[in-house]
């Protein structure tokens, strides 16, 4: 199951006919193996990675670094469940090193990030300080890569 997980990991839309062929497999085996992968939580979903410098839309991402005075008897848990209720969030992660939770979020425009970390973000009990990092250029996210032609970015997708 490790490789359908790589497979899907990589490109999300392969069928399972294809995954089938591609691993040299039934597809109702690979089909059946998929389902087990999703009931099991394992598979959380499906997601396209978009490249909004190219769409009409604004986007501004921010990776926040988060310090925290973790919870008596809750440790972490707390504070993560409190962020992850942000729908602004994209992704939450506890680190290791100088900091304790590294934030991505978007917005529609610098000011709009900002007043999340200071209206939303800074005031949770037990955060401890913050520190922004504005998103300039992606050059490769998820395992894509952020390709100036088209054509090689088709290339270097299906690698």
């Amino acid at each position: 199951m490790e490789s359908i997980l790589k497979l899907l990991g990589k490109n999300g839309r392969l069928t399972p006919e294809q995954l089938a062929d591609i691993l040299g497999r039934e597809t109702a085996a690979v089909a059946a193996d998929i389902k087990k992968l999703e009931n099991d939580n394992i598979i959380l979903g499906y997601k396209a990675i978009i490249d909004w410098e190219r769409s009409e839309s604004e986007v501004v991402t921010a990776l926040i670094e988060v310090k925290v005075t973790p919870q008596r008897g809750e440790g972490f848990e707390l504070i993560a469940d409190r962020i992850c209720k942000f729908d602004e969030v994209e992704s939450l992660y506890l680190m290791s090193g100088g900091y304790d939770f590294s934030v991505l979020l978007a917005g529609r425009t610098m000011r709009e990030v900002a007043l999340f970390v200071a209206l939303k973000l800074a005031p949770i009990e037990g955060v401890s300080g913050t520190a922004t990092h504005f998103i300039l250029k992606k050059y490769k996210d998820g395992g894509v890569l952020f390709a100036n032609d088209p054509e090689e970015q088709e290339r270097a997708y299906l690698v």
